[in-house]
């Protein structure tokens, strides 16, 4: 009995240890699964299910359940709504691109056409009362003053050197040219306009160049005589340049033409294709505001050209076909399909890379305001350079060549014979004068809106930078070579550090010793103030060493290098 006893406790002290056992390992795994925050569902891992035994039925697995489970199944959008929202953000912003494109490109357009009306109607006004006074003057006895302002004498140059330029292109024969362009195969006519387009931006990178540096040795102050010889290589040099820049956009063109005139057009659709492998250049590259800026300056100064082309592609087809307006007609679509393709263009490339880059649409605003600042600031007392050479270093576009150009194709078009067609001369020159003057108004009362929202007006009262630095050079020079001149005080910065404090002796006699040469200024000069004076004396005369300023849109010409690329 006792044995029977023993045996059922030894028993039943077994299954209890079995099932402590069980119970451990069981209890292992829950855990184990809760800690991992995962059960198994439909024979996939759970993380929100609950725990269930290893073994499941058939009917859990069927095929079934699983289509019903993704019939059925939903997710929640609120849960990652600030992606959402910027993902809408960009939609909008895509959408609101054209429109604030062309605006942009709609003011640029009038900027430029202002710059290029002023050669044709109040450049020769300007030239003529600067040749009267420089008649003038020295009959009336007024040794003491100068003879030519220095605006004027900038007009004189720039009346001399279409005068001879001019007279260099009444040799040069447009039909020739134009039979010897038309002559060539289609592949060779679109090399060529593609080297014509990349010949011409080279030319007006350095062009403007050209003429500010003969604008600059005409006017400087000199103290001899002799000097003034150095503005004839100068000007001789701005004459070629203006002549092959004619030539050039001359032979545009006529390749234009000669792709209107084509039979089967596919000159003019190789052409218009070009406009879209632009697209591919540009839009799959990384660009900031600075890029962006001056990718909108070159496509405002493409468009404006590409205009004035098909006027003269007009104008040149309109004559061979003794002016009948009927052929007029027949061109209308050519031109209206060029010029569509080019707005089209636009519009994608801008709306994509803002949309890669993430920029918002409202950067084309501070594009105008840039724009209308340089308008407003040639308009001062203390103005620096007149408002075509700024739209010229803005854009690229210098309006000399275009509108040389455009003389020769209208005087070699247009009969003038009798006294009617005189007065009808005359009328049209008065006509161009009025559109002139009721553009410059028009643009000048929208500019002054413009800084006004962009909260700019203070920069317009700043000194101009040149007389910055030439105080700043002066100072200098007069400091380091004057020996009669009292020791001055170290002047306190803004960050309270006083860098004439810090220099030692030796340093200060080996500067003495080294012969100064001013900075140029001529990076300074082409640009718009917006430093304060204190910080430009100190940059200029380098006192606090190789730091340099961040620019910002009214420093970024059309050519200035900003990140990694010049376009």
């Amino acid at each position: 009995m006792a044995d029977l006893l023993s045996s059922g406790l030894g028993e039943e002290q077994e299954k209890e240890k079995e099932d402590k056992e069980w119970g451990g390992k069981a209890a292992k795994t829950e855990e184990n699964q809760e800690k991992d925050g995962v059960t198994e569902t439909l024979g996939f891992n759970d993380k929100n299910g609950g725990s269930k035994g290893k073994k499941r039925n058939l009917s859990d697995l069927s095929l079934v359940r699983f289509i019903t489970t993704e019939l059925t199944r939903g997710y929640f959008l609120e849960h990652n709504e600030a992606k959402y929202t910027e993902r809408r953000e960009r939609v909008y912003t895509f959408l609101r691109i054209p429109k604030e494109l062309e605006k942009l490109m709609t003011f640029g357009f009038f900027l430029c056409l202002d710059a290029f009306l002023y050669v044709f109607t109040l450049l020769p006004l300007r030239v003529i009362l600067a040749l009267l006074r420089l008649l003038t003057v020295p009959c009336c006895g007024l040794s003491g003053s100068r003879l030519l302002q220095p605006a004027q004498v900038c007009d004189v140059l720039k009346g001399f050197i279409m005068v001879l330029c001019y007279t260099m292109m009444s040799y040069v024969d447009y039909s020739m040219m134009y039979h010897l362009i038309r002559g060539q195969s289609v592949i060779k006519l679109y090399i060529i306009y593609n080297m014509l387009e990349v010949a011409d931006r080279l030319f007006s990178s350095f062009g403007q160049d050209i003429l500010d540096a003969l604008y600059w040795t005409a006017t400087e102050p000199k103290e001899k005589k002799r000097a003034h010889i150095g503005v004839i290589p100068h000007f001789l040099m701005a004459v070629l340049y203006v002549f092959l820049h004619a030539i050039l956009i001359m032979v545009q063109a006529t390749t234009l033409n000669v792709a209107f005139n084509s039979h089967n057009k596919s000159l003019l659709t190789i052409m218009m294709s070009n406009n879209f492998v632009e697209i591919k250049g540009s839009v799959f590259k990384k660009f900031e505001k600075n890029n962006l800026f001056q990718m909108s300056n070159s496509d405002i100064k493409e468009r404006f050209t590409h205009y004035i082309l098909l006027l003269i592609v007009c104008l040149r087809n309109m004559e061979q076909f003794s002016w009948n307006t009927d052929h007029l007609w027949v061109l209308f679509p050519d031109v209206i399909m060029v010029i569509a393709s080019e707005v089209a263009v636009d519009i994608v490339k801008h709306a994509f890379i803002t949309k890669f880059n993430d920029i918002s649409a409202d950067v084309y605003g501070e594009y105008r305001a840039s724009l209308a600042f340089d308008l407003v600031s040639s308009r001062q007392k203390n103005a620096y350079t007149d408002y075509s050479d700024s739209v010229s270093r803005r854009m690229g576009f210098i309006p000399l060549p275009l509108a040389l150009l455009l003389i020769r194709v209208v005087t070699s078009s247009v009969k003038i014979q009798g006294s009617l067609s005189f007065m009808c001369v005359l009328l049209f020159y008065l006509g161009m004068i009025t559109l002139k003057v009721l553009n410059s108004i028009i643009l000048l009362g929208t500019s002054c809106v413009f800084v006004k929202e962009a909260k700019m007006e203070e920069k317009l009262f700043n000194p101009p930078p040149s007389v910055v630095s030439s105080r700043a050079n002066s100072r200098t020079h007069r400091s380091k070579h004057d020996p009669t001149s009292p020791p001055q005080e170290p002047t306190t910065e803004k960050g309270g550090t006083s860098p004439a404090a810090d220099s030692s002796a030796p340093v200060n006699a080996a500067e003495s010793s080294a012969p100064t040469f001013p900075k140029s200024d001529s990076d300074t000069f082409l640009t718009t103030p917006d430093e304060e004076d204190d910080d430009k004396i100190n940059a200029n005369t380098g006192l606090e060493g190789d730091r340099t300023p961040k620019k910002d849109l009214l420093e970024i010409d059309r050519f200035t290098i900003c990140g990694n690329r010049i376009d």
